[in-house]
């Protein structure tokens, strides 16, 4: 009887623990119905755009160029195959190397020192603005700085600036001696008298070719210097009158000098006697000169061409470049991020550090940066990710000629695939191989998030 009694006890206890727990299982029913109401657009967004598009470019890539034909790994057979692709690999490596580091050292960098600047917030704001400007924007704006045309690209304005004073440009690069006048040599330089000259002898070298405002704006009228008994005597000058007037191979008046020209003495033997250098009216004296037979000689410098900067676009330099650029956007960001980690660092730690005689230096290296490593590590691998996917940079600033030196995997992607290649099995190739290089990276940079929020 106790036993009935007992087991009666426990099923109706059960039944009002069921009865209890319905409700809440039904409202747990309803909370995750919910949710899936509210998770399904983005499910179904995430799975059109990304899944499907992911799945479907590694089947393609198993295809032919048409689609028709299954090839299986022979498009990846031939990633390998292709110079072009490979050189778009190297330049990908080229990236991921340096980009990344020289970001991250610098947003430390700089986020150091903006906290002893006085206006960090408007620094930092300052440098913080390139990642408001489009990658297209950016790139259009490098492409005209790295103009080599120093009247077009600025960077370039500034190097030849900087050349220009401290080596002396070629005083008449267009300039060209008047024909029938008695200086032999070939346009470019150098020019020489047909015939020789001795002490006391004066000669006239006339030149054309040179525009009126290409003439320094000190130069005179043209007049020979007197040669002395000892020297040789002349001028150097632009052979023709204003208005077509005048007699080739005579100084007319209106005529005038071309000062800065580098006038030489040369003996029989072919050694330089003596050198100087035409004067506002072009003039020009040899002194000192021993009795003899000498050529007149003008060098070829005096006709160079002016030094027109570096070739910033050019096969040897156009990767570094557009690193250059990529940096000029995307310092900022490093900046911040890396500003930001910097503020949460205990100052009690710091301040310890320097009561125990600690240099700035052995702090830097030794408590900031090692306190700071969980945010330089989430900086360069998120840099990382980016750097693989860069493509409008590229695109933009590398010149038709040299696309090929600057290609990344996602530009040679894009070329392959759409840019006039056609090949959308290579280029499907090409796009998962680049996802496979991406996904560690994703990986690695998830579970730090994870951590890091435990």
């Amino acid at each position: 009887m106790a036993d009935t009694l007992t087991a009666r006890t426990l099923t109706a206890r059960t039944r009002a623990a069921r009865a209890a727990a319905n409700p809440r299982r039904r409202a747990q029913r309803r909370k995750r119905r919910l949710a899936i109401a509210f998770v399904l657009p983005a499910l179904l967004l995430l799975g059109a755009l990304v899944v499907y598009p992911v799945v479907f470019s590694v089947g393609r890539s198993l295809f032919d160029a048409s689609g028709d034909r299954f090839v299986g790994a022979g498009n990846y057979a031939a990633i390998i195959d292709d110079p072009a692709t490979l050189k778009a690999i190297r330049n990908s490596t080229i990236w991921v190397v340096v980009a990344p580091l020289l970001l991250t050292g610098l947003g430390l960098m700089l986020a150091v020192l903006t906290e002893k600047v006085r206006w960090a917030t408007a620094f930092k704001l300052v440098l913080f603005l390139p990642m408001a400007v489009s990658f297209l924007a950016a790139g259009i704006v490098f492409r005209l700085a790295y103009e080599q045309d120093p009247n077009r690209g600025v960077l370039n304005a500034v190097v030849v600036g900087v050349h220009d004073s401290f080596d002396d440009t070629a005083a008449y690069p267009t300039a060209r001696a008047r024909e029938g006048q008695g200086l032999t040599g070939r346009a470019g330089g150098p020019y020489s008298t047909g015939q020789t000259v001795r002490p006391g002898d004066t000669v006239s070298l006339g030149f054309v070719g040179v525009a009126p405002d290409a003439i320094p704006a000190d130069a005179k009228a043209a007049a020979a210097a007197a040669p002395g008994a000892d020297g040789i005597g002349g001028v150097v000058y632009l052979d023709f009158a204003p208005g077509g007037a005048g007699t080739p191979g005579r100084v007319d008046p209106g005529e005038k000098g071309l000062p800065g020209m580098t006038v030489e003495a040369v003996r029989d033997d072919g050694r330089v006697a003596a050198t100087t250098t035409a004067s506002a009216d072009g003039s020009f004296r040899f002194t000192g000169l021993a009795d003899g037979a000498y050529t007149v000689r003008l060098p070829a410098a005096n006709f160079a061409a002016p030094y027109q900067g570096v070739n910033w676009l050019g096969p040897a330099l156009v990767t570094p470049a557009i690193i250059g650029a990529y940096l000029w956007v995307w310092t900022g960001f490093a900046m911040v991020l890396i500003g930001a980690g910097l503020a949460a660092i205990p100052r009690d730690a710091l301040e310890a550090a320097r009561m125990d005689g600690a240099s700035e230096g052995q702090i830097f290296r030794r408590i900031t940066v090692p306190l700071l490593a969980p945010v330089l590590t989430v900086v360069f691998v998120t840099l990382v990710i980016n750097v693989m996917k860069v493509f409008d940079l590229v695109y933009i600033i590398a010149p038709g000629p040299v696309q090929e030196e600057a290609n990344v995997l996602a530009t040679r992607m894009w070329l392959v695939s759409f840019g006039g290649g056609n090949d959308q099995g290579l280029g499907s190739a090409l796009s998962v191989v680049l996802l496979l290089l991406v996904v560690p990276a994703m990986v690695f940079n998830i579970r730090r998030f994870r951590r890091s929020g435990a």
